[in-house]
């Protein structure tokens, strides 16, 4: 139906008849017939121009369009004349230099009047959703579909050059505890039984080594059932690897090379041939979080020996406590105002803190000073404050005290407000990658009583801390995993696995799993385990997020052709949706919700006595 895209003609075509076909970009109407259309494709843009001298019937046809009727115009291509001495180049498109003056048009399909205008920003994200084969369209949403291609086609190139094999493992799973909560699906053909969709390949994965495949990959979907925000969602897309006979190194290396590659190859970035390391430990107590923004400062510093001996209640019962106190010095960033100081206290105390105190350097003395709480320290304390964060007029000092973790929690948040008030990294666009590495292996939620994985069940301790694992002395534990991470986004991360079945039933022994558990939920596992099973280790790299910074945009909604919005819900579709009751009932399943008049779900209401 085309000779050439809207985005394929030039000089070189000039005196060529040529057909096109695309979408009305829009229409300038000059009067006397003369029409211009900008038609558009996937592609780029081509000016089309109708002449009533050429065709009184074709520009009379060419007024009654509008913005994304589809059309077929055949016509000459011709280069853009002069007008009054002035050139009618357009520089922003690809085709700026030529024209196609139209000799014969024919509707395809006419479009009703747009939801919303194509050529300009939309900031109602539901009416998008809603309708997503229009908001597709948009140059924008046709840019980021083309470049997430590029980013698989070319993982698919680097790690089949380094002899990987692509395989595909099921959607139809069973339900284990991994993490977040598991979407099911009911078996007819077992009744009272259900499958779990995927939260990840990584048993299958780990399967696959121990039949002897030794390096897999799979562009692997995966489904959590859990609240969601700008960067994640109920389904999403990893770049899943796993490799036999490999060190953390090896691991590391190859995501380096690969994300080098998709980077250069798909937006022209050139990303370095090494990444920065740092442990987890390093990381919290540098930068309050497990994924640091390196591309400013701010740093985290430990202040508790300034008061070590202090009388100020909420510092020293900190100490007493066996937990820390540690501050930010945000330069120039007294000129905070209350409302900006209130969102950081509200930050903190959503983190665990019960407050945020501060201290807004006035003049270059302590004497200078404004703060809620310098009327409780020494003058010893303030010249040591002073001295440790380099106070300076012009400086927010913000503190964290209680214990490490939500010491360090608090102030990465608050780190992250102050870069953003002070405007740290307008027009940035450095790439930081980084690794954090080590991480614990076992997290105590002292809500439940119990050890949790921080990664997941099957990451290995690092060699030293293995037989600690065994003997039950779970606090403090190194796990050979590691993240990688780009301007404070968690791209992917992995880990080293346990490959011997001992090793792993100390490992769920940890976890509380039961001998019965393991042997309904993961004995294919530990009988893998048994039988000669390959070290192997891997890593998953969130697809979504790559192409989201990638793309340069804030969600991964907007790298996902059909994505749901924050409430999970597909708004084009309209899913989830109801089903008929003989379907449930073929699934032995009913339903125990209500609706009210409005339609809405509500739960039972009991019986009146």
């Amino acid at each position: 139906m085309r000779t050439h895209t809207c985005n394929g003609i030039s000089r070189a075509d000039i005196g060529k008849s040529v057909t096109l076909i695309g979408w009305v970009k829009s229409k300038r109407d000059q009067g006397a017939g003369l029409i211009f259309i900008d038609l558009r494709d996937r592609e780029g843009v081509t000016q089309v121009v109708f002449k009533p001298e050429n065709s009184k019937e074709n520009s009379e046809l060419a007024e009654s369009f509008r913005a994304e009727d589809v059309i077929q115009v055949i016509g000459t291509v011709e280069e853009r004349p002069e007008i009054d001495g002035q050139s009618t180049f357009n520089t922003e498109i690809a085709t700026g230099e030529v024209e196609l003056i139209v000799s014969e048009v024919k509707v395809i399909n006419r479009a009703e009047v747009l939801p919303f205008p194509l050529d300009k920003p939309v900031n109602n994200e539901d009416l998008r959703l809603k309708y997503r084969f229009l908001d597709l369209r948009r140059p924008a949403m046709a840019r980021n579909m083309q470049l997430r291609h590029r980013i698989t086609k070319t993982t698919r190139d680097v790690l089949d050059e380094d002899g990987f094999l692509e395989i595909e493992t099921p959607i139809l799973s069973k339900s284990t505890p991994e993490g977040a909560r598991d979407f099911l699906v009911p078996s007819r053909l077992t009744p009272g039984s259900f499958y779990a969709l995927p939260q990840a390949p990584q048993q299958y994965k780990q399967l696959l080594m121990c039949g002897g495949v030794e390096k897999y990959f799979q562009i692997a979907r995966c489904f959590r059932d859990e609240d969601l925000r700008a960067d994640r969602q109920p389904e999403f897309t990893q770049i899943d690897i796993e490799a036999s006979f490999v060190t953390e190194d090896d691991i590391i290396g190859l995501t380096e090379k690969l994300l080098g590659r998709v980077f250069k190859e798909s937006i022209g970035a050139d990303a370095p041939a090494s990444f920065e390391r740092i442990t987890y430990q390093d990381a919290m107590d540098t930068y309050g979080s497990d994924k640091p923004d390196t591309r400013f400062g701010l740093h985290l510093t430990d202040i508790g020996d300034v008061f070590a001996n202090s009388q100020f209640k909420v510092f020293s019962g900190a100490l007493k406590a066996g937990g820390c106190i540690k501050a930010i010095n945000a330069k120039g960033l007294n000129s905070a105002s209350v409302g900006q100081i209130d969102k950081m206290t509200k930050a903190a105390i959503e983190a665990g803190a019960k407050g945020l105190a501060y201290i807004q350097a006035r003049g270059p003395e302590p004497a200078d000073w404004r703060s809620p709480i310098t009327k409780f320290l020494s003058e010893e304390e303030l010249q040591g404050l002073k001295t440790k964060l380099n106070i300076e007029e012009g400086d927010l000092v913000l503190f964290g005290a209680g214990d490490w973790d939500t010491v360090c929690d608090v102030l990465g948040r608050v780190r992250l407000m102050c870069a953003d008030y002070l405007n740290l990294l307008e027009g940035n666009t450095d790439l930081n990658f980084l690794w954090v590495t080590e991480f614990p292996l076992l997290h105590f939620d002292k809500e439940e009583g119990r050890w949790h994985a921080v990664h997941h069940p099957f990451t290995r301790p690092v060699p030293e801390d293995e037989e600690k694992l065994k003997a039950g002395e779970y606090a403090g534990l190194r796990a050979q995993a590691y993240d990688v991470v780009l301007n404070g986004y968690e791209l992917g991360g992995g880990s080293i696995r346990i490959h011997e079945a001992e090793l792993q039933d100390a490992m769920f022994t940890a976890l509380g799993v039961t001998e019965e558990e393991k042997k309904t939920m993961f004995g294919h596992i530990l009988d893998a385990f048994s039988f000669g099973a390959p070290p192997h280790g891997g890593l998953a790299l969130g697809l979504d997020r790559v192409a989201m910074l990638v793309c340069g945009t804030d969600s991964i909604r907007e790298v996902i052709a059909f994505p749901k919005n924050n409430k999970g819900t597909d708004l084009m579709s309209d899913s989830p949706a109801e089903v008929d009751f003989k379907q449930l009932r073929e699934l032995y399943v009913k339903s125990t919700a209500n609706k009210d008049e409005k339609g809405l779900k509500k739960p039972q209401q009991p019986a009146a006595k």
